[in-house]
């Protein structure tokens, strides 16, 4: 795909002393920035990087599904260009190991690889966002509670003008 990239989109693409953050308004062509900065890494003449040492993190599932998605289709479109390069065809099959996650994801998986080094259980899990709520709720009842029981004066008034002529339930 050739596209006219601005300055800066080149600059993102090319870039090789490390890592990158490309930050843009929506519809700005990020996507499509990393999907090209992926596709020239694996294929850089003189300094290829597998797909499979790719490390892609996205904020959103969907954006990370896209991502995936968009770099399987560009490595296909090379391959059609060149269909008997071998190493593009093996660079489409490590493409699945490649992390491309979210933030969230991607940490998780850190923690389970290395719970021994940061001695915590094997099983731990991310709270849900229910279970979150309920804890909140829990923690802001318990506090409250424990507010009024000790009849602080300056709480009792930051109570009233706050939820004056209501309960404080919000």
């Amino acid at each position: 795909m050739s596209r006219n990239w601005t300055e800066q989109q080149k600059n993102a693409i090319a870039s090789r002393d490390g890592s990158i953050l490309v930050s843009a308004a929506a519809g700005s062509g990020k996507t499509a920035v990393l999907v090209e900065r992926v596709i020239e890494r694996i294929t850089d003449k003189e300094k290829p990087c597998p797909a499979n040492d790719l490390l892609i993190v996205t904020f959103t599932k969907a954006a990370a599904g896209e991502m995936r998605e968009r770099i399987y289709k560009a490595l296909q479109d090379k391959i059609r260009s060149d269909p008997g390069n071998g190493y593009l065809r093996e660079q489409e099959m490590l493409l699945p190991d490649a992390e491309i996650s979210t933030m969230d994801s991607f940490c998780n998986s850190l923690v389970k690889e290395n719970f021994r080094l940061l001695d915590i259980s094997p099983d731990f899990k991310i709270i849900d966002d229910n279970e979150l709520s309920l804890l909140e709720s829990s923690a802001i009842d318990t506090v409250m509670e424990s507010e009024y029981q000790k009849g602080d004066r300056a709480f009792l008034d930051l109570v009233e003008l706050l939820f004056k002529d209501r309960d404080d339930a919000a």
